[in-house]
């Protein structure tokens, strides 16, 4: 991908840089689920529905071409992060957190994939809360508009392993870390995506059916307080 030039900013900063490698549309959402996993060129366009497939594939080659996603030598079509790609995690995981304050309810045709439940996931994992509390895995399946996806989550201690579940697309081996000792509480829940949304804001007015004490673990456990604007409010300068 070109980063000077006549598709440049002509600004010599970093965000300016950035934006010249991974603005584009889609990319951001092409490395989100690269994040989770290795990924067909099919697995992609399955979780990103409304891409175009001429769109999908000059994101993906520009992506390759600024250093951010390499193919997979083994896998027919894959392509995986790069080590710049995966250190855009971070920035990945602020969006993620920062935008569930303005999701609303979903539009018409609006669903989650796996990789987007994944992401949301670490987005909200808070590992203070999580280091006292015993092992436990979260499975989560989520359905709504014709859509149905399923994620398995492994929290011990600190750490937190995501995954999704029977996708059919090119998951990471799951860290030895995460599976030792293995989790002996698991919770599972069929959840809409507006009830997830619920869950993960704490909203406990909301009805979830489950374990009342795995319940309360995982609202411990995961939990986004997105800053909303307020209305009105402008910004001080010194």
């Amino acid at each position: 991908m070109a980063t000077r030039g006549a598709r440049g900013f002509g600004q010599y900063g970093g965000a300016a840089r950035a934006l010249e490698r991974v603005g584009d549309r889609w990319a951001l959402l092409i490395v989100r689920d690269l994040l989770v996993g290795a990924r067909r060129y099919g697995d992609l366009k399955a979780g990103l529905p409304r891409i175009p497939t001429n769109i999908l594939s000059d994101r993906l080659k520009e992506l390759q071409e600024a250093g951010v996603l390499r193919r997979v030598p083994s896998v027919r079509g894959g392509y995986e992060l790069t080590e710049l790609g995966r250190g855009l995690e971070p920035v990945i995981v602020a969006l993620e957190r920062w935008g569930w304050g303005l999701l609303g309810d979903p539009g018409d045709g609006e669903t989650m994939s796996a990789d987007s439940v994944a992401i949301a996931l670490r987005a909200a994992f808070r590992p203070d809360a999580a280091a006292s509390l015993p092992p436990t895995e979260y499975v989560l399946h989520v359905a709504g508009d014709g859509s149905a996806v399923s994620v398995s989550a492994i929290v011990v201690g600190t750490s937190l392993d995501v995954v999704p579940v029977g996708d059919g697309a090119l998951p990471q081996p799951r860290r030895r870390s995460a599976l030792e000792p293995v989790p002996q509480a698991v919770l599972e829940l069929e959840l809409a995506p507006v009830a997830l949304r619920a869950l993960l804001a704490g909203e406990s007015s909301a009805p979830f059916a489950g374990d009342a004490e795995l319940l309360a673990r995982f609202g411990a456990t995961f939990r986004i307080d997105p800053a909303r604007p307020t209305p009105g409010a402008t910004a001080a300068v010194a």
